[in-house]
């Protein structure tokens, strides 16, 4: 009796281990190997690829999880606990006392790593390692799944709700714009996994096509449109049916929205991806293990995973389930004013909001700033840290973007206020970073035109990325004091209206009519407190004055950190790029383009034109006046913080091929 009372009690001890540290419950390693052959990289020395899968066990009643929807909804095991898991995908070094301590965790954009191409530099084949940037810092370097709807990557296994076992089923939508005419499409996003219609042949489901966001939905007869998708295996022209795809007879048309509203089932636990990174970034840094143990953590997004990052902070992700802060530094990067589409009921992850692509998403809503505020239109008090705050779980946070999130991606909200009349402080424990003439990615040169009226920018700004990365670091670990914010702003007049803008009158090019705008939405009741949205469509109501960068004589934003390129042009670049009329929709924008509109090479060239910008030959003597003035503005920016010394060679030398590129092909490139 004796023994089975000490075992009873062993086992009430070990039940609430279980329950009191159901976090990560295992990491199981698939494969362990050598980075570069054991190339030694700086002070870190040799690093090594781990990959592996992460498992995860939350408790659905902890108050830390209650915000998971329908988290209560997902079977549970013999503890009561909901399980799940995710891909694990790590660079470290092998010896992690020669580490310096702190973990980049990439929060994976639709499965991939991307980190190393701002990071690292990396191109190709060696793209995972360019030039071991990061690995000579020694950094840890972490991508966990969090995303459950993408088809290959890094990825999350989440299970699915149910109403007491029997099947959830709700109304869900997708929307597509084509450049080009075509006869069936997925319902995903972006290449990831569609939610599949039920009943295929209902008569309730509608297609509907519009010309523009706000426009008159059209409605396309039933019998014109399907689920499907045209296959080799089904004969030619045929329809072989698949309630991920959906077809249309005579074809989608270029430059139109087209939207399908229909019911799905079996909502998977989408918000469980918020606990994944919480819960391995927790482990890590607090408890004990052979994978990765560090000192801090940074939690750098690009895009849709800064939306995450975002989305992680307002919703309270960054205290543990035991109170303690999980990211020491946030790295949002070219999110713009937005969250996402992260937790709630029949949410897919993937999906965002562009200027003319996915629309009314919960994407771009209330609230923008970090610090609360009051929408006058509805009463509703918030803001993106107002509950971290109260956690005391605030990390230090870089937002940096590029031109082209204040046209696509309302970037202005994030620091203005509701009424778009003036500036809002920033927090103590933010900095914010724009790059004026950049696009949503660092562009590729030489300038190319692919589905736009201009040529697109080239702008390299993950020069500057690398040293604010390691800013971020210092910020975090000593308090050392970041480089000042430099982002546009209404006190200064570097920020204005889209109707305000003074761009030059440029031969041939358009300045747009359009921006992306955030609305005011309403998805229904139990949106915000429950994630289930009732109104699909949503209701649209007033819009949020979006503001975007005035710009100089020659067309560039002003105000931010501008690289030398830009510092000392050869053209104008900008955030924007019109649609090319072959794609349909010509006054909308490329989703995610900005434009390189080249300076004429000669006096004589420009007045021919009538171009108002001076010529090449009215600005430099020479290639080497040039290059003296791409050194000057680099070494201002080193010496501002915004720019490694060790990288000015390379922005040199990307600057000299410029340089001789115009020389040689713009004028072939206007022909």
């Amino acid at each position: 009796m004796k023994l089975l009372k000490t075992l009873f009690a062993l086992s009430l001890i070990w039940l609430a281990s279980i329950s009191a540290q159901a976090k990560v419950v295992r990491i199981e390693i698939t494969s362990r190997a050598d980075v570069s052959n054991g190339k030694e990289f700086g002070l870190a020395g040799a690093y090594e690829k781990i990959v592996g899968k992460v498992y995860f066990a939350v408790d659905p009643n902890d108050p830390h999880n209650k915000t998971i929807v329908d988290v209560d909804k997902a079977p549970r095991n013999a503890h009561g606990l909901v399980e799940f898991s995710s891909d694990l995908y790590i660079l470290r070094p092998k010896d992690l006392n020669r580490g310096n301590g702190s973990a980049v965790v990439e929060i994976s954009n639709r499965g991939g790593r991307a980190m190393a191409r701002y990071f690292n530099r990396g191109r190709g084949a060696d793209g995972e390692i360019g030039d071991g940037f990061l690995m000579r810092q020694g950094f840890t370097l972490v991508w966990v799944g969090w995303e459950f709807d993408v088809a290959d990557g890094v990825r999350l296994y989440a299970p699915v709700a149910t109403d007491n076992g029997k099947a959830i089923t709700g109304w869900v939508r997708s929307d597509f714009v084509f450049t080009s005419k075509v006869f069936d499409t997925t319902l995903g996003h972006r290449g990831t996994k569609a939610q599949a219609a039920i009943d295929p042949n209902s008569a309730e489901y509608k297609l509907t096509m519009r010309d523009t966001v706000l426009g008159e939905r059209r409605l396309i007869p039933r019998g014109d449109w399907q689920f499907g998708r045209f296959s080799q295996d089904s004969g030619a022209g045929k329809v072989a049916p698949d309630p991920t795809f959906i077809t249309l007879k005579g074809g989608f048309e270029p430059g139109k929205i087209y939207e399908v509203v229909y019911r799905a089932q079996n909502p998977t636990v989408v918000g469980l991806g918020l606990a994944a990174v919480r819960d391995l970034v927790s482990h890590f840094k607090y408890d004990r293990n052979d994978v990765a143990t560090v000192k801090r953590a940074i939690g750098f997004g690009i895009s849709q995973s800064g939306h995450f990052l975002r989305h992680f902070l307002y919703q309270g992700f960054n205290a543990d389930e035991r109170d303690r802060q999980v990211f020491d530094g946030v790295h949002a990067h070219v999110a713009g004013g937005g969250r996402g589409s992260f937790n709630y009921r029949f949410a897919e992850a993937s999906r965002d909001a562009s200027p003319f692509a996915t629309f009314f998403f919960p994407t771009d809503i209330f609230p923008f700033t970090d610090l609360g505020q009051t929408d006058p239109e509805t009463g509703e008090t918030d803001g993106i840290l107002t509950l971290a705050s109260k956690q005391k779980a605030l990390p230090k946070i870089f937002y940096t973007f590029s031109s082209y999130e204040y046209w696509g991606r309302a970037a202005s909200l994030i620091s203005t206020s509701i009424d778009g009349k003036s500036d809002i402080p920033l927090m103590d424990n933010v900095r914010i970073y724009y790059f004026p003439g950049g696009q949503h990615g660092t562009g590729q040169f030489p300038p190319v035109r692919n589905q736009a009226q201009n040529l697109i920018t080239p702008v390299d700004y993950a020069w500057s990325m690398r040293a604010l990365i390691l800013a971020l670091d210092a910020w975090a670990k000593d308090g050392a004091q970041p480089p000042a914010s430099q982002y546009a702003k209404l006190a200064d007049g570097t920020l204005a209206a889209p109707s305000n803008v003074n761009f030059p009158k440029i031969p041939n090019v358009k300045f747009p009519l359009t921006v992306h705008e955030a609305w005011r939405v309403d998805y229904g009741p139990q949106f915000k407190s429950k994630g289930l949205i009732a109104n699909t469509p949503p209701r649209i109501g007033k819009a949020f004055p979006v503001m975007v960068p005035q710009v100089d004589a020659d067309g560039i934003d002003l105000g931010g950190v501008r690289l030398p390129e830009v510092a000392v042009p050869l053209a104008t670049f900008t955030g924007w790029n019109p649609r090319d009329a072959q794609t349909g929709a010509p006054d909308q924008l490329v989703d995610f383009t900005g434009s390189y509109i080249p300076f004429a090479k000669t006096k004589a060239d420009r007045q021919r034109t009538g171009d108002p910008r001076l010529s090449i030959e009215e600005r430099y003597a020479s290639r080497e006046q040039y290059l003296g003035k791409i050194t000057e503005a680099a070494l201002k920016l080193v010496k501002s913080g915004y720019l490694l010394a060790e990288d000015l060679p390379g922005v040199i030398e990307r600057a000299a091929q410029h340089w001789d590129w115009v020389q040689i092909s713009v004028r072939n490139q206007e022909r």
